[in-house]
């Protein structure tokens, strides 16, 4: 009951100054422009009142107002979304959840139009936000112009286009030791070149024992025009060093007592370290004629990642030598991301986009395991040294995804919107594995490949039931089939056989709208996904594994609300309701094959809730305050040790001026601490949600700041920029 009292009184305050304005016959602002436009959907801008999809769109200056320094904080007011912040790829990463589905691979997490992440997972521990213009997400599965496409949801960060913005230095520090530094320069044009450097330090520390993020990373954006086209060439460079924390063990129905909060029971000196390169370029030619317009966009991107780990896990809740089991592993990925790709449009009512495209990945790793002892409050780790691995583990993975695909946009009439998409993919993948055992001699070496060719789709359909003005409700529907490979970790206890491929149908139905001459921004959506062979960690004889989960539902509600009463001050609000249920999948407890039909799927929240109030006048004080929701779940897949929901409080307070800002914001001011992510590499292991952090920061700009449109950009972005 706890939780859900702290929500309801803070809803009421959050809500008190929204009603205080009503009542005093404050004056409505003009009605703000209609042009909210995305790019996710189609990989062109369209109008986001209207696209037959749920999209969010979070702004730069909607960042800033509300002191987001990441996905979390930045995504925190979207509805049905949950980002848990660290998990099993570090202090630095997140596990994002979607309609119920709380896993790394199954959303699609893109930066300017690229994977970012490639054809394995998403990179989610080096994304950065210093330079970004704007976040879109949306729900459901990936549009067909992605390759590699998801499940549940879409993050797209777009970046600010080459040689635009001011120039700005950024310094904060707070909670714990941290700090951070960062700066953005538009450069000097030379000759017809635009261009931006932009880059930023930092060191985030933690209350865990031994747990610390230090990263650095530069970025420079470049574009010119060539022809009759326009070239964009980005280099971007991460450095990475995370000092990881230990998830929390579950013995029966709870995590157990006799762990400490916040005790690390990694060796000394353990580390997640990654060194990770990234180059695009990419071409936009425009074209005319007297019967069509439209424009040939060709994109081509290069990644690299080096990752060095050192890490371990309690694997028994005892004072018995050994109680952990560690690993050292070295990691490179190489990926190359290539798409080309037509927008037509041929008349006013029709549009079309055509293209094809290309994902390869190349993956290897190599390392070893050992046993060790630790304390179970963490003290007195043992040294590197006297750990020698008891195991030589080669793994080689090669992907290559490709595919076509089209899109067809029709407006037969003012109030209808058609659309269609299909897309036809192959995917091929080869595996080995090289595994030698040091204290049996035991070698084993494995092989296999796996090549599919399958067809995937959408379609969507939207009505403008109603229009007045600036004011209209749009209903919308769509179907979409989607096809994904299963998705590899490569931890060393990766098997070489291939999972089967994840296949999932989902339905939408929603309405959404403009009312009060746009003031009042509702929208409402159901959602239905039918889904097979999901993968999913287990543990077999207290070693971690991936396998499918044979067939799962996923159902539920999201509603949304904001109102812009004043144009400084805003007023959001989110709901959602979630079923996400095992249909068919037999797996094995204690060797007791176990049918978990009916069952919730782990660390899914039935409810999730969340309410904001964001005062932000382009001079003088600015205020935020918020409140988040999440319900109960169940920590395990047999639905018998039941966690309770909780609510978070965070609030920021600044001063600006036309050149400068300097602001407090504090996260989970209520120092709530509950399970909020389930480790795949630890069994019955979870990592808790940090306790309250206070950051102090300031900003100097050469030049004032820009006034935003409410809840989305006005500004179409360009092709060239994507």
């Amino acid at each position: 009951m706890r939780f859900r009292l702290v929500s309801m009184a803070a809803l009421t305050i959050l809500s008190l100054p929204a009603r205080a304005n009503a009542a005093s016959g404050a004056s409505t602002p003009s009605s703000p422009e209609p042009e909210y436009v995305e790019v996710t959907t189609s990989r062109i801008p369209e109008d986001v009142e209207v696209v037959p999809a749920s999209v969010t769109l979070i702004t730069r200056e909607d960042i800033a107002n509300r002191g987001a320094t990441d996905l979390r904080s930045a995504l925190s007011l979207a509805a049905g979304v949950d980002i848990s912040p660290g998990g099993d790829a570090g202090p630095a990463s997140s596990v994002p959840e979607f309609w119920g589905l709380r896993e790394l691979d199954a959303f699609l997490l893109v930066v300017d139009g690229v994977p970012w992440g490639g054809a394995f997972n998403p990179s989610l521990a080096t994304i950065d936000l210093a330079d970004v213009d704007r976040i879109e997400v949306v729900r459901g599965a990936a549009p067909v112009m992605y390759g590699a496409t998801s499940f549940v949801g879409v993050i797209q960060i777009l970046r600010r286009a080459a040689g635009t913005g001011k120039t700005s230095v950024s310094v904060g520090g707070g909670s714990y030791g941290s700090g951070s530094l960062g700066a953005s320069v538009p450069l000097p044009k030379w000759g017809a070149l635009s261009a931006t450097l932009s880059g930023d330090l930092e060191q985030r520390k933690f209350s865990d024992d031994r747990t610390e993020v230090d990263r650095g990373h530069i970025l420079w954006r470049g574009g010119i025009p060539v022809g009759a086209g326009r070239l964009r060439l980005d280099a971007d460079a991460i450095w990475l060093g995370q000092d990881p924390a230990s998830p929390h063990p579950r013995v029966g129905r709870a995590l157990t007592s006799l762990v400490p909060i916040d005790s690390n029971h990694n060796p000394a000196d353990s580390h997640l370290n990654e060194r990770r390169l990234f180059a695009v370029a990419g071409y936009e030619r425009p074209f005319a004629s007297t019967s069509h317009t439209g424009a040939w966009t060709t994109t081509l991107a290069v990644t690299r990642s080096d990752q060095s780990v050192f890490r371990g896990f309690l694997t028994d809740v005892t004072t018995t030598s050994p109680n952990a089991n560690g690993f050292r592993e070295g990691i490179v990925t190489n990926d190359l991301h290539f798409d080309t790709h037509v927008d037509l449009r041929l008349a006013s009512s029709v549009r079309f986009v055509a293209g094809m495209d290309h994902l390869h990945g190349l993956g290897s790793a190599q390392g070893g395991d050992f046993d060790y002892f630790i304390a179970l409050n963490g003290n007195h780790p043992p040294d590197p040294v006297t750990l020698p691995s008891q195991a030589a583990v080669s793994i080689r993975d090669r992907r290559e995804f490709s595919g076509l695909y089209g899109f067809a946009e029709w407006t037969p009439l003012t109030r209808w919107l058609f659309e269609l998409g299909g897309r036809l993919n192959r995917t091929a993948e080869s595996r080995d594995l090289d595994a030698l055992e040091f204290p049996t001699g035991m070698r084993t070496i494995g092989h296999d490949r796996s090549e599919v060719t399958r067809g995937s789709g959408a379609a969507g359909v939207t009505w403008t039931a109603w229009r007045r003005a600036s004011d209209a409700l749009h209903v919308y529907a769509d179907y979409r089939d989607t096809y994904k490979p299963a998705a590899i970790d490569f931890g060393l206890d990766s098997q070489p056989e291939i999972l089967a491929p994840e296949t999932a149908r989902s339905y939408e139905i929603g309405i959404k709208g403009r009312l009060l001459q746009g003031t009042l921004q509702p929208e409402l959506s159901l959602f239905r996904m039918d889904f097979e062979n999901l993968v999913v960690a287990q543990s077999t004889a207290g070693v971690p594994s991936l396998t499918n989960a044979g067939r799962e539902r996923f159902r539920g509600a999201e509603a949304s609300i904001a109102w812009f009463e004043r144009p400084n001050l805003q007023w959001r609000a989110a709901w959602s309701f979630h079923d996400s249920r095992f249909r068919d999948f037999v797996t094995d407890f204690g060797g007791v094959p176990t049918q978990l039909a009916g069952n919730h799927l782990e660390m899914s929240p039935r409810s999730m809730g969340a309410v904001g109030v964001v005062y932000a006048p382009d001079a003088g004080w600015v205020g935020t305050a918020q409140v988040n929701v999440v319900g109960s779940r169940y920590l395990d897949r047999r639905n018998t040790a039941l966690a309770g929901g909780y609510a978070t409080v965070s609030a920021g307070i600044g001063y600006r001026t036309r050149r400068w800002e300097m602001r407090l914001d504090g996260s989970n001011l209520n120092n709530q601490r509950p399970p909020a992510s389930e480790s795949e590499l630890g069994d019955s292991q979870y990592y808790r949600l940090p306790p309250i952090r206070v950051i102090l920061s300031a900003i100097y700009r050469t030049g004032g700041t820009r006034r935003a449109a409410p809840g989305g950009s006005r500004t179409p972005a360009r092709p060239s920029d994507l």
